[in-house]
């Protein structure tokens, strides 16, 4: 029993796509796109030469071309800080004095934190407006 070429070249685009979506390598993807396009090319009669140069083309093709595009996406997506992370660089409304050795509180995205200064020399009076340098634990520290 004789398969054609481009029963073949599916085989190779459907093992081609297994990696992909075990190892999430868009590359593999972009492989097995091209054994499809070599499939066509197989189905439409041409030649293995023909077929192989589709293939290459196509592949290599899509890699340069889809591969920047994704890589640009990827880069661009903000990141988004969530937790404690999310208060830090945030601004906050002194409620109770605050110093170095904590005890004072302040009003931090609309919760009462416990807060204390970042340097020794720091005191902030009620309604001042403080930054959030860093979370320690349950205190907010401040400057």
């Amino acid at each position: 029993m004789d398969i054609d070429a481009w029963v073949w070249w599916l085989i190779g685009a459907v093992g081609l796509g297994i990696p992909l979506v075990l190892t999430a390598m868009p590359e593999f993807g972009m492989f097995s796109v091209g054994a499809v396009a070599g499939a066509v090319t197989a189905a439409l009669g041409f030649g293995i030469v023909p077929q192989v140069l589709v293939f290459v083309v196509v592949s290599v093709a899509l890699i340069a071309v889809v591969r920047p595009i994704a890589a640009r996406h990827r880069d661009g997506r903000p990141q988004h800080a969530s937790g404690i992370d999310a208060l830090k660089g945030r601004q906050a409304v002194v409620l109770e004095r605050v110093d170095v050795g904590g005890g004072g509180r302040i009003k931090l995205a609309g919760e009462i934190w416990s807060a204390r200064a970042l340097d020794s020399g720091q005191t902030f009076e009620p309604g001042d407006q403080v930054d959030v340098v860093e979370i320690d634990g349950a205190t907010a520290v401040v400057m």
